[in-house]
């Protein structure tokens, strides 16, 4: 009986060994499993508080995002997309080497009601996500849409973005693809005609979605291809995500590379050296058309027409008297036959021969010149 009675503490002693590290394996044994868990620190808070998120089972060195939505559900996910989360209050967090991570989250509204949950998503590599059913204290609460009980359609396999790239997107031409996957009908029910949501989004920002409707029929247990086109806005370039979603819940997404358009850039290098080159020779045309073709020759020729000028204001004017046609030239006298020089007096054309210069006024007689004979009168 003693033996049996110290057995039991040790017994006990070993079970909650046992149990200790079974508690503690558990989550080494969901991230050997793959999948990833959350757990939070409290249920509920209010806004301007924070919960404390951890997670397992996430890859090593993963990238994860942290947001809370509303509209959502463990089981359902987040219905609403990322749209009716609390985006711009989000935080990433990188794992440890052994896939787990410890974030604290603040506490924000999101957009659309509760039911609400901390949704946790990969952002870069192999797509992981996990929810935790969390309470934003004083939001609106709503029910969750209720599950179709006719057809339902998922996403089976072959999900691709087809098409190629022509010579004007590469001069900023909206690139298109068209995206290729195959559904199957899950339900009791055919889906004739179903419509589709198709979004595009650029690095973390959220897809931005367009409804798309498929004209056909999916028969119970049947499978079919569609194909819906995708387009994205003009001079798009980067690394792109295109998703897809029906009834509210997302089925596929399809990275997709879009390549820079580098003929724009050509374009605008062209614009801005030929049109001032085009400028500078219109320019110089109108400068040749218009201006002098010589200003040193120019300059000059105004001068000398200048000086010229101020010559001929300096000068007299002087008036020769216009000869009568038909009147003879006068005689030029000959010189005398002993060659002694004659001495003529011209008068100027301003003056008369009566009052030119030296002439002997009227009634008054000149001397006799020196070498004149004498006349003597009658002795």
């Amino acid at each position: 009986m003693n033996r049996r009675r110290a057995r039991a503490p040790r017994l006990l002693t070993v079970l909650a060994l046992v149990a200790a590290l079974v508690a503690g394996a558990a989550p080494w044994a969901a991230a050997a499993d793959g999948k990833p868990a959350v757990t939070l620190s409290r249920s509920q808070a209010g806004t301007g508080g924070s919960v404390t998120v951890k997670g397992t089972g996430w890859g090593s060195k993963a990238l994860l995002m942290l947001l809370i939505c509303g509209q959502s559900s463990p089981d359902r996910g987040v219905i609403g997309g990322t749209n009716s989360c609390a985006n711009a209050d989000g935080l990433a967090v990188t794992t440890t080497a052994a896939g787990t991570f410890s974030k604290k989250l603040p506490v924000a509204e999101p957009p659309a009601a509760c039911p609400c949950v901390v949704h946790v998503a990969t952002a870069t590599g192999q797509k992981q996500q996990a929810d935790a059913a969390f309470l934003v204290a004083g939001h609106p609460v709503k029910a969750l849409p209720k599950e179709s009980a006719g057809g339902s359609l998922s996403m089976v396999t072959d999900t691709r973005l087809e098409g190629s790239s022509g010579i004007l997107t590469w001069f900023g031409a909206p690139p298109s693809r068209k995206f290729t996957f195959t559904v199957g009908n899950v339900g009791s029910n055919a889906v004739k005609n179903p419509v589709f949501q198709v979004g595009t989004s650029h690095g973390v920002f959220a897809p931005q979605w367009e409804e798309q409707q498929w004209r056909g029929t999916v028969q119970p247990g049947r499978k079919a291809r569609i194909t819906l086109p995708v387009e994205l806005s003009a001079g798009a370039h980067g690394s792109y995500l295109v998703s897809l979603k029906y009834d509210g819940k997302v089925l596929a997404e399809q990275p997709w590379g879009v390549g820079r358009p580098w003929g724009v850039t050509l374009f605008w290098i062209l614009l801005c050296v030929v049109v001032p080159a085009a400028v500078f020779r219109i320019g110089m045309a109108v400068v040749d058309r218009i201006g002098p073709r010589d200003r040193h020759f120019a300059q000059g020729r105004h001068r000398g027409a200048q000086r010229l000028a101020e010559l001929t204001v300096k000068l007299p004017r002087l008036r020769i008297p216009q000869q009568d046609p038909g009147k003879p030239a006068p005689a030029v006298p000959a010189a005398p036959p002993n060659g002694t020089p004659t001495t003529t007096t011209t008068t100027l054309p301003w003056f008369t021969p009566d009052t030119a210069p030296g002439a002997p006024a009227a009634g008054q007689l000149s001397a006799p010149p020196d070498n004149s004979p004498t006349t003597k009168g009658n002795t």
